[in-house]
C-alpha cells in the first residue's frame, strides 16, 4: 500500500536534507513539483503559450524561451500577476504530480515524496496523506543562504515575505522536521514518524537495520 507525504517548508530549510535520506534510506521515489513547473513552461508545453498570452512577448529572450528572472521579477512586485501565473502553472502541474504517483505506485512504490515550494497553498493535501513541514529558524536560514547561495540578508527576508509564515507551515501541515539540528537528529525524526506506518519496517526488510528512534520534534499529529 502506498504513502505519498508531501515536504515543504520556506527557503534554506534543508529540503534536500530530509528528501536525501527519504531517498537514500527508504527507497522513496522523489516528485520535484517546481521542476515539473519549469518544464511545462519551455516552448511548446502546455503552459508555455497561456503565460505569453498572459503577460506579453516582453517576458520571451532572444533565444525563444521565458526570461524566468525577469517573469518572476514582474509577479512578485504584484500579488494580482502572481495569482494569474499561479492559475496557469498549478493545475497542470498537480494534473502531471497525479500522473506521475499513478505510474510509480504500478511500479511496486511503496513511499512517494512530493516536494514544492507552495505545497499547502496549492492545495496539495488532497493528493498527499501527510504534509510535512521543514522547519530551521529564520536567522539560521538567513545563515545558510549567506553561505550556500551568496544571499545577502535583505534578499534572504525579502524571499521569506513571500512565503507562508512559520505559524501559516505549522498549521497547515502534519509533521514538522527540525532540520536545524544534526543531520542524525534528523534522520531519526523522520525514522521515528515513519515507524508504524509500514515504512520503517520496509527499510529493516531492505537493509537489515532497523532504524533509529527518537521523539517526535512536534508538529501536528
Amino acid at each position: 500500500m502506498k504513502m505519498v507525504i508531501g515536504v515543504t517548508g520556506g527557503v534554506g530549510a534543508g529540503k534536500s536534507t530530509v528528501l536525501n535520506v527519504l531517498k537514500e534510506e527508504f527507497h522513496a521515489h522523489l516528485i520535484m513539483a517546481d521542476e515539473i513547473g519549469r518544464a511545462l513552461m519551455e516552448p511548446g508545453q502546455t503552459c508555455f503559450g497561456q503565460i505569453v498570452e498572459a503577460f506579453g512577448e516582453d517576458m520571451l529572450k532572444e533565444d525563444g524561451k521565458l526570461d524566468r528572472e525577469k517573469l518572476s521579477e514582474l509577479v512578485f512586485q504584484d500579488q494580482e500577476k502572481l495569482g494569474r501565473l499561479n492559475h496557469i502553472v498549478h493545475p497542470q502541474v498537480k494534473q502531471a504530480v497525479r500522473q506521475e504517483i499513478d505510474r510509480a505506485a504500478k511500479d511496486g512504490t511503496e513511499l512517494i515524496v512530493i516536494e514544492a515550494a507552495l505545497l499547502v497553498e496549492a492545495g496539495y493535501r488532497e493528493i498527499c496523506d501527510e504534509l510535512w513541514y521543514i522547519y530551521v529558524p529564520a536567522q539560521e536560514r538567513v545563515k545558510r543562504l549567506y553561505e550556500n547561495r551568496g544571499y545577502s540578508e535583505v534578499k534572504s527576508y525579502a524571499i521569506m515575505s513571500n512565503q507562508l509564515s512559520d505559524s501559516q507551515f505549522r498549521r497547515g501541515c502534519d509533521f514538522l522536521v527540525d532540520n536545524g539540528r544534526s543531520l542524525e537528529e534528523t534522520r531519526q525524526q523522520i525514522a521515528k514518524r515513519l515507524a508504524g506506518r509500514g515504512v520503517a519496517e520496509l527499510k529493516q526488510q531492505r537493509t537489515g537495520q532497523a532504524p533509529e528512534l527518537n521523539s517526535d520534534c512536534g508538529g501536528r499529529k
